[in-house]
């Protein structure tokens, strides 16, 4: 007798696993991993006007908006499923300082945003808000200067009071992106002596000195005006650095953690995902989506495929949460 065992195993046939991959309905019922709007998160670029929708060229499809057009735009999202905003403010150039001052102003566009959101939709939205201060300064970096380098220290104050005015505005998380040491710990204590206890901390807990940041800093304005990050973001080499990290921001009282960029770090998303309890979020940066878009305009790949096998990535090294500017367009489009 002939045998049809090509595998050399004695029992041909006895385990196949493309039996579970023979029709779209088994392979849903298997999936390890799903994409759904409940896991996806969408930044805002928020203007200081009332009105207005500046579009951003590095990132096709994503625009800059003024209030009322963001309010818009949240009620459209919310229609497909999205039920978390990142909020991310660009001042006014006279509002910036040498030390961030205009994002604790009652006319700051995140304020504002976060007190019309909560009004409009009390908890059906979940409110993160970036806080740092490099859209804010003058010089662009993330804090105070002393001697061309940013000072620690002083920047704890600043960032725990722009923390605090986020969250009496109305913020459920304040997310701290700064990079400094120690700046959980202050952010929540000053949450605590104000009375906002309940207002959590998601951390930028292990945001590395990336180039794929570039087409945010054109959306945001916060390009710095001399230097780099390196001082005080992470060196993309390491990995141990990164579960200290993230392990003294859960000590300080993070209640969440995040890791920044996501597809390039996806070993330290799932280093970080077997080392914490607490909920993980990656950053599915503004590089990341304009590398996909770019390739998608030539005709070089499937956009929609592309999208989801990037999300889904993300979310099988072990996110929680996916921070995303693909969020809309995959919901509208039915991608995930």
């Amino acid at each position: 007798m002939t045998s049809n065992n090509t595998s050399g195993s004695s029992t041909p046939g006895r385990v196949r696993p493309r039996r579970l991959r023979r029709t779209p309905v088994i392979r849903s019922m298997v999936r390890e991993t799903v994409v759904h709007a409940e896991h996806l998160v969408m930044p805002h670029f928020l203007l200081h006007h009332d009105r207005g929708e500046e579009a951003i060229s590095s990132m096709p499809g994503i625009s800059r908006l003024g209030h009322e057009d963001f309010l818009r735009q949240v009620a459209d999202d919310k229609k497909l499923g999205i039920r978390a905003v990142l909020l991310f403010g660009l001042p006014a150039e006279e509002h910036k300082d040498e030390g961030g001052s205009g994002a604790m102003l009652p006319e700051d566009p995140v304020l504002r945003a976060v007190s019309a959101l909560r009004r409009e939709y009390a908890d059906e939205v979940v409110i993160f808000t970036d806080v740092c201060l490099c859209a804010y300064t003058d010089h662009g970096h993330c804090g105070y200067l002393e001697n061309g380098a940013v000072a620690n220290d002083p920047t704890l104050v600043r960032l725990a009071e722009v923390a605090v005015a986020h969250a009496r505005a109305g913020a459920h998380f304040v997310a701290p992106s700064d990079m400094m040491d120690g700046r959980v710990a202050a952010i929540r204590d000053a949450l605590d002596d104000d009375g906002l206890s309940d207002v959590g901390i998601l951390s930028y807990a292990v945001k590395y000195a990336s180039s794929y940041y570039g087409p945010f800093r054109e959306a945001a304005d916060s390009a710095p005006g001399h230097g780099d990050r390196k001082g005080y973001q992470m060196d993309p080499s390491n990995v141990r650095e990164a579960l200290k990290e993230a392990a003294l921001d859960e000590a300080e009282g993070a209640d969440m953690l995040m890791v920044k960029p996501a597809l390039a770090y996806l070993d330290v998303i799932r280093a970080v995902r077997h080392n914490t309890q607490l909920p993980l979020a990656a950053y599915n940066v503004s590089g990341e989506y304009s590398l996909v878009k770019a390739a998608a305009e030539r005709g070089w790949l499937d956009e929609a495929k592309v999208v989801h096998e990037n999300l889904q990535s993300i979310r099988r090294a072990g996110a929680d949460l996916v921070i995303t500017y693909h969020a809309r367009e995959a919901l509208q489009r039915d991608w995930l």
